[in-house]
């Protein structure tokens, strides 16, 4: 008997897993001479936009739960990327500030999207079809965290 619905190939789920894990692999090389992982860059973009951020903050901002991003915050901590205090109003709260250096990492990064772009093009993808999918991803982001 077979099962057409369990076939890799029948997964949207497997093309997005691929997709993923394949551009952050593409990352890699413009991440690694900035000492970053692709986890500790989605984290530091969300403190570039916003500094002093509730880890709680961080964490849905990156999709994740805070139980994943407390180790990776501290991490980033004793690499002198971050700091930590406890909240003033809700002292249950850990407020993450960037330091010099992690401020300083915003500027080195700031090449970091182009050169994605520039690689997908050499690829052969249009930049601009890569981007119509957006909409779609933000949607299906959108009901799967509900």
């Amino acid at each position: 008997m077979s099962y057409e619905q369990l076939k890799l190939d029948n997964q949207l789920c497997f093309r997005l897993y691929a997709a993923s894990r394949l551009i952050i692999q593409a990352y890699h090389p413009y991440l690694e001479p900035l000492g970053l992982t692709y986890p500790k860059y989605l984290a530091l973009m969300v403190l570039w936009e916003k500094d002093e951020r509730p880890v709680n903050h961080i964490a849905r901002q990156m999709a994740l739960e805070t139980n994943t991003v407390t180790p990776l915050i501290q991490r980033m901590e004793r690499e002198g990327l971050v700091t930590r205090r406890k909240g003033t109003e809700d002292t249950r709260q850990t407020i993450v500030s960037l330091t010099e250096r992690g401020k300083a990492l915003q500027e080195a990064a700031s090449n970091v999207p182009n050169c994605m772009l520039d690689m997908l093009c050499k690829s052969g993808l249009n930049p601009d079809s890569v981007m119509e999918i957006v909409p779609q991803l933000d949607e299906i982001i959108s009901h799967l965290r509900k």
